[in-house]
């Protein structure tokens, strides 16, 4: 009879300390079951393109957009940009990342300072543009950079005489007018009706000017009036949310700084750069910028104001 009541005591205290551990392992867990159970919230992310679009910004950028794309809880994008542009190649990187993007949840743009020339054309895929009255939008143009020619220095031979700088000056002339229909063709695809039905022609479209958004609102080059907040509701409305929150997700800061200087009386500004951020000193090459402006020297890019 001892025998049965110590294992029947036994077996209690047992269940007593089974109990205390169950209750003890809820309460550690509990504070983290809702965000295991439920789902993540709906977002709008905002992207930020900074700076001059060259290989290595783009690369920043493009991995937001992957990210964002490749996330369930992101409902809609806003590409947030103050940019002039930059060379033809990480733009149109750039374009093709932000168009597969498009092609899967809603896309909208929101134009800072200024998305000029390789920055306008990489938010061309956005259902809408919005840009504040003083911003600077457009400029659908290319710059070529043409070199002097062929070198011999430190006794090079080459096996034929474009070797050393890919072509001559009309070569590079061709290629530019090619990079110009296309940028022409790739706004047209996308804004074409819009541009039509406020009287802005192609032809006026190359002339490559550059637009106060007020001014682009009204011949098509933009779509809306409005700052970030504009931008991000109607993102949301596209997405068809109501409740949701933004997340912001920004580039790693570069060594690179723009400065927009007064004008030098001529009605010109001037566009400093800390560094070069193309890449392209040293380099005896054609080289293409979609770019606000009018390469000068190594250090600096003057522009009309």
């Amino acid at each position: 009879m001892s025998q049965l009541g110590e294992s029947t005591g036994t077996s209690a205290w047992r269940y007593v300390i089974v109990v205390v551990v169950a209750v003890l392992i809820g309460a550690v867990v509990a504070p983290y079951a809702p965000s295991l159970s439920s789902p993540q919230p709906d977002k709008v992310a905002v992207v930020s393109l900074e700076g001059p679009i060259t290989a290595d910004s783009v690369e920043a950028v493009r991995e937001d957009l992957r990210r964002v794309r490749q996330d369930g809880s992101v409902k809609a994008v806003v590409l947030r940009v103050n940019s002039p542009g930059g060379t033809v190649a990480a733009t149109e990187s750039l374009y093709l990342a932000v168009n597969k993007t498009a092609s899967r949840k809603p896309v909208v743009a929101s134009v800072g300072g200024i998305g000029a020339s390789g920055a306008y054309w990489a938010m061309l895929p956005a259902d809408r543009i919005y840009t504040t009255p003083g911003s600077l939008v457009g400029s659908v143009g290319v710059i070529g950079s043409v070199p002097s020619g062929p070198t011999t220095a430190g006794g090079q031979i080459f096996t034929g005489p474009d070797k050393p700088t890919g072509g001559t000056a009309d070569d590079a002339r061709t290629r530019l007018q090619t990079l110009q229909t296309l940028f022409l063709d790739t706004v047209y695809e996308h804004r074409g009706e819009k541009l039509r039905s406020n009287g802005t022609p192609r032809e006026r479209l190359a002339y490559a000017k550059v637009y106060s958004g007020a001014r682009a609102v009204e011949n098509g080059v933009a779509d809306r009036i409005g700052g970030i907040d504009s931008a991000i509701a109607h993102a949301a409305n596209e997405a068809g949310i109501d409740n949701y929150r933004v997340q912001r997700l920004e580039p790693p800061r570069r060594n690179v700084g723009i400065l927009l200087a007064g004008g030098d009386g001529a009605g010109n500004r001037t566009v400093l750069l800390e560094e070069d951020p193309f890449g392209f000193r040293g380099v005896e090459a054609p080289q293409y910028y979609a770019l606000y402006g009018r390469l000068t020297n190594d250090t600096e890019v003057s522009v009309d104001g």
